[in-house]
């Protein structure tokens, strides 16, 4: 009887390895070898993809950056989080996913910085959909022709040089010749005239106090 017992017993045994399913997750792991000018330069992720973001443990907590120059031996990643915190020896993990940032009507009125995060105070931006940073431009054909003009609501301007709705325009100057001003005021006679333009002012590289002034 015992025998029979242990018979079956093996049998159960087999058919449960047999029916056994294993799945191996593979964690690829690198390590940070330096970090200068907001750039950490990562060994060990050969698995990585352009624009991909990477998760660099420090001691106060994740800090994200993303794989910009992809070399042989060494990535160079560009750090989205203060690069005090990042130190040569730390561990980095890819994060599966490309750089993104959220899009649609909830940035309306909001300030944000480049990865769409609110600075202006107000409560977190929670958007329905990200947007990759990195993608394709539509084709010279793809793209609704210029066929409204776009007033700007200064006379001299509209009279003058008219400007067409979707057309790309340049402003050059001297310093303090009223370039700022002038698109600032373009901007406010656009929601005066309801045109349903979306009006996007971007600052790069001016100082915080400047940037507060104009908001």
């Amino acid at each position: 009887m015992s025998e029979l017992s242990i018979t079956e017993l093996s049998k159960e045994l087999r058919s449960a390895i047999e029916s056994l399913e294993t799945t191996g997750n593979l964690d690829e792991v690198g390590v940070v070898l330096r970090v200068g000018d907001g750039v950490a330069w990562v060994h060990g992720l050969r698995n990585a993809g352009y624009s991909e973001v990477l998760q660099i443990e420090t001691e106060n907590g994740i800090v994200e950056a993303f794989a910009l120059n992809l070399l042989e031996d060494e990535i160079g990643a560009v750090l989205l989080g203060e690069d005090s915190e990042v130190k040569a020896g730390q561990t980095v993990r890819l994060k599966g996913s490309v750089l993104t940032v959220p899009v649609g009507p909830e940035l309306l009125g909001r300030v944000v910085n480049p990865l769409g995060q609110a600075i202006d105070g107000g409560p977190a931006i929670k958007t329905k959909e990200q947007g990759l940073v990195e993608r394709n431009a539509p084709g010279v054909m793809d793209r609704k022709s210029v066929h409204e003009p776009l007033m700007t609501g200064v006379v001299a301007i509209d009279a003058m040089f008219p400007i067409g709705r979707g057309q790309r325009e340049l402003i050059i100057g001297d310093r303090q010749t009223g370039k700022t001003a002038l698109t600032i005021d373009t901007m406010i006679n656009q929601a005066k005239q309801d045109t349903g333009v979306i009006n996007v002012y971007v600052a790069i590289g001016q100082k915080r106090s400047k940037v507060a002034r104009l908001v």
